[in-house]
């Protein structure tokens, strides 16, 4: 199971519909609680491909990101993207480049009147859904 707060949602959400026609690409951080990932910080990397169709994510931009990870006490959860035009489920691609069976992979797709986010697991090319829940911030309540 993975937990976002609504802010880090609709930060992942405007920042995917600021880029269309383009894939956003990014990392998640955050705690591990047994078998529940809960993020609290989202790194938005640039997508160097400027591609609808696939992402590459900045290096220099990833270990920026990780270095402040490490500072935070925060460990790396997984990576999220975008699909501008297409369901939010793994493409061949996406399965192929999942080289990390603990991540979570979100994916945002825009192919619908609203958008739609999903995390899966991915190992050696199987897929399976994760629940994914929204949860409002303490100051919410």
């Amino acid at each position: 199971m993975v937990i976002i707060t609504r802010t880090a949602y609709n930060c992942i959400i405007a920042n995917a519909i600021q880029h269309v026609p383009n894939e956003i690409c990014g990392l998640l951080a955050g705690f591990i609680d047994g078998t529940t990932k809960i993020v609290r910080n989202v790194y938005f990397l640039k997508n160097v491909d400027h591609s609808p169709a696939h992402f590459t994510m900045d290096v220099a931009e990833q270990f920026d990101a990780l270095k402040d990870m490490r500072q935070q006490h925060l460990v790396m959860l997984g990576n999220f993207h975008s699909h501008p035009a297409t369901p939010p489920r793994p493409s061949e691609e996406d399965k192929r480049m999942a080289y990390d069976s603990v991540a979570s992979y979100i994916i945002v797709s825009l192919a619908s009147a609203e958008p739609v986010m999903k995390s899966f697991h991915i190992e050696r090319g199987i897929t399976t859904e994760e629940k994914l829940i929204i949860r409002k911030e303490k100051s919410d309540d």
